[in-house]
């Protein structure tokens, strides 16, 4: 059985100072941190979890919940978390909502008996009650940090893109290209980053002198069915759009599959732009053009904050509001030019 002597005795350091790196990270160098998480993976020892709990009363457990754990959107984001979690002696525990609310109050249920310090949120679901009057979450519930999202009923602190911008910044780019008449696949109608996303395409579109867009506005869920099905609904328009902007990429992928299987070109025929940077989007076929979130950094952030608040420092500045990261827009093959 390895000790923590043993791993001291790796690092170079004492047992107090191994001590302190596992229980309370914040509080030790970095590079020292660092020493010593490389002796633990070095030498496998684990550490006594239940006696530290009492020490501490944590137990360095943070749930990550996530709507969907087949949306391939989310893996980046999870890493991020996961780095820095690790290399703060925490690990996470990951929910899978399975776009359920139901299994959402589940983990938060966990949370609340202590079974883990906080949640981070990657979905718009929040799983605790809180005080409408004063915005606030109840202070009886640990920590919450929400991750890409955000909800606009309440103040909570988080991490996210402008979402308004980047749909603006796309319509932008296909009115340079000379796209007028652009269809907009949009996601879930009660998601504020969705909400977001539209008013950003509607105020790209009025730029381009389009003010009504209601025959070009498609509801979609995310998923790659739903881009599917709106493309298939857009190609019986009498009057076709040049361009398609999703609000995600997998919803852009499922139109290109559709759109390639009744002999539309893309780009030559018809223009796609998608929203995310999924790994696959560079795989396709024509590769997609869209619009990139730092996701990596998104989750590392998240989890920072999450520790910020843990000890005692709040990572909104006091604010609860949510950091917003910039986006990029993603040149590839699926955009051409009318």
């Amino acid at each position: 059985m390895v000790s923590i002597k043993d791993v001291a005795r790796l690092a170079g350091v004492s047992i107090a100072t191994v001590s302190r790196a596992l229980a309370e990270p914040d509080k030790v160098r970095p590079n020292t941190r660092d020493k010593v998480l490389a002796a633990v993976k070095q030498s496998g020892y684990v550490t006594n979890s239940l006696a530290r709990s009492f020490r501490t009363n944590r137990n360095h457990s943070v749930v990550v919940l996530v709507p969907d754990i087949t949306n391939s959107f989310f893996s980046n984001i999870i890493q991020g978390i996961e780095e820095v979690a690790r290399a703060n002696g925490y690990r996470i525990l990951l929910g899978d909502m399975q776009n359920d609310p139901a299994n959402a109050r589940a983990y938060g249920d966990l949370c609340a008996q202590r079974q883990a310090d906080g949640l981070i949120c990657l979905g718009r679901t929040i799983p605790f009650a809180y005080n409408r009057s004063r915005k606030t979450l109840d202070p009886k519930w640990p920590p919450l940090v929400m991750a890409c999202e955000y909800d606009d009923r309440i103040a909570i602190p988080g991490v996210r893109i402008d979402n308004e911008r980047a749909a603006l910044d796309g319509v932008r780019y296909l009115g340079e290209q000379g796209h007028r008449r652009i269809a907009y696949i949009n996601g879930p109608q009660d998601s504020p980053l969705c909400r977001d996303r539209l008013k950003g395409y509607r105020k790209g579109m009025a730029e381009l002198g389009l003010r009504k867009t209601s025959d070009l506005l498609f509801g979609g869920d995310f998923s790659l069915d739903s881009g599917a099905q709106a493309a298939r609904a857009l190609l019986q328009l009498k009057s076709l759009p040049t361009a398609i902007f999703a609000a995600n990429d997998a919803m852009a992928i499922g139109a290109l599959q559709v759109l390639k299987q009744r002999g539309v070109r893309v780009p030559d025929d018809l223009s796609l732009l998608g929203f995310d940077d999924i790994k696959f989007a560079a795989y396709c076929d024509p590769p997609l053009t869209t619009i990139a979130q730092p996701r990596r950094q998104i989750g590392a952030l998240s989890m920072q904050i999450m520790l910020d608040i843990l000890a005692g420092r709040d990572g909104s500045g006091g604010s609860g509001e949510s950091r917003v990261l910039p986006h990029e827009l993603v040149l590839r093959e699926s955009v051409a030019r009318v």
